[in-house]
């Protein structure tokens, strides 16, 4: 999902107060993603982190430090192990979904080959424990072996899932804890504990990135069936094309007569698609309100984001945590 067409952009508000830590964590990817016997790694590993995006994991991390009053180093640490594990799971997700592109480049699985992916992938993981010991936390390595196991709970929950017309929201939202939230709620957490904030500061972190990757997740499954292509950087539809069961279906689907839930057994559970079902199914979302439903989901989620942050200490970065809650759900506002 991109972020660049609210007018407001807390996110770059956020990338120059923390521009000089951002810096080091730059600088620390590059010198743990290299490989002295294995030349491949950086060169995979360097196409996707270098391929752009905000680098939105690692800020919030670093974030939730500064917030609690951090001083010491290993935020950075912290920071550059949270991009490692969302690289990771990028060039495995390419190979498991098939990908051919990815923020408008070609996948490496597609440049390079699906092995070469996958083992780059382990070897991210394996650096990013590296860099978690460092720091001489258990509870931080604790907190991110979870949403590590986590993420790869939900990835696997998700082939189960997407094509079953049983799944129901609360499965969906398992599947968005795994592979979306996970992430976000660890990063901004680790912050708030490197940091030695008390245990309210630490479970309001934890609670904001939890529904803001809640909120993050909703609103591109919402885009992708309602958003514009230009905008959103990819086809729309591209979920329903894939047999991906969003939020929008599920909510159509429980509402579906007899004819609708055969359109649905043929294009989702059976994959047989043809022209004109696209078409079909927004028509469906729109006669049951399944979008506006999502839409309104994705805005409780980011207003739960907003007043987790809430019960934070008066600071720069939690006025921008905030407005980021906000952000993030504004092209479908």
């Amino acid at each position: 999902m991109s972020l660049d067409d609210a007018v407001i952009k807390p996110h770059d508000a956020m990338a120059g107060y923390l521009a000089a830590d951002m810096d080091a964590v730059n600088t620390l990817i590059r010198e743990r993603m290299a490989s002295e016997h294995a030349p491949r790694i950086p060169e995979v590993t360097a196409h996707l982190v270098e391929a752009g995006g905000k680098r939105l994991r690692p800020m919030l991390t670093l974030a939730a430090a500064h917030l609690c009053g951090y001083q010491g180093p290993f935020h950075v640490h912290l920071a550059a192990t949270v991009e490692f594990i969302h690289t990771a799971t990028l060039l495995h997700d390419d190979v498991v979904d098939e990908s051919g592109q990815r923020r408008g480049r070609p996948t490496a699985n597609l440049l390079w080959d699906n092995k070469s992916s996958v083992l780059v992938g382990d070897y991210l993981f394996s650096r990013s424990f590296q860099l978690m010991v460092e720091t001489g936390s258990l509870r931080v390595l604790d907190i991110l072996a979870n949403a590590s196991a986590t993420i790869a709970e939900g990835e696997v929950l998700q082939l189960t899932a997407s094509q079953d017309l049983s799944t129901t929201e609360a499965i969906y939202l398992q599947v968005v804890r795994g592979k979306t939230a996970a992430l976000f709620s660890a990063a901004t957490e680790v912050g708030g504990v490197i940091a030695g904030a008390d245990e309210a500061h630490v479970k309001a972190l934890y609670e904001y990135g939890d529904a803001l990757g809640i909120a993050f997740q909703i609103v591109d499954d919402l885009l992708d069936m309602q958003g514009d292509t230009g905008a959103i950087g990819k086809n729309v539809g591209d979920d329903f094309r894939e047999k991906k069961l969003t939020l929008p279906l599920i909510k159509a689907i429980a509402k579906a007569d007899a004819e609708e839930r055969a359109f649905w057994v043929r294009t989702i559970e059976k994959g047989r698609q043809e022209d004109g079902d696209l078409e079909h199914a927004i028509a469906l979302l729109h006669k049951h309100n399944a979008l506006v439903e999502t839409r309104a989901e994705a805005l409780a989620w980011s207003r739960k984001a907003e007043q987790a942050i809430e019960q934070l200490p008066a600071h720069p970065v939690r006025d921008m945590l905030r407005d980021l809650a906000a952000y993030v759900v504004a092209r479908v506002t």
